[in-house]
């Protein structure tokens, strides 16, 4: 939701940029965490750490996948998970990694137009994402700048 200061400008509800932010740090966090050698758990626990930190709940159906021949391939990259479990990450694996959570219930929903998620309970929502191949020299975000 936005505000109007005393100029008319619009101003952002501190509680709907904590929320973006979040997303964006748990982003990073799960980027940092794709490594080679790494397993899929820990990218998936580095990201539900900082959802946790906010105190966010976060949907176990929806997250992250793979890409490769078409846009939306396995794994499924949740964003809650246990480190040192799923599959072993190398090199020449590419995956979206898709921080989503909101301030109220973890369950989403798919609008008619079969793309959009909403929460169930109205309340508001974010989501980051970025595309990143597993290399031998560390991650490599394909969808930076």
């Amino acid at each position: 939701m936005t505000r109007r200061d005393g100029r008319g400008a619009a101003t952002a509800d501190p509680q709907d940029v904590a929320l973006i932010e979040s997303t964006r740090r748990a982003l990073d966090a799960g980027i940092a965490a794709a490594v080679a050698g790494a397993r899929l758990g820990d990218v998936s626990a580095a990201i539900g750490a900082v959802a946790a930190e906010g105190g966010y709940r976060v949907s176990t159906e929806f997250g992250g996948h793979g890409l490769g021949r078409t846009m939306h391939e396995d794994p499924h990259v949740p964003n809650l998970g246990r480190p040192g479990r799923g599959m072993v990450l190398r090199p020449g694996t590419t995956l979206a990694l898709e921080p989503w959570w909101g301030r109220g219930t973890e369950r989403l929903v798919v609008d008619g137009d079969g793309w959009t998620l909403r929460s169930a309970d109205g309340s508001r929502t974010a989501h980051s994402e970025h595309t990143v191949a597993i290399t031998e020299d560390g991650p490599r975000v394909l969808t930076a700048g």
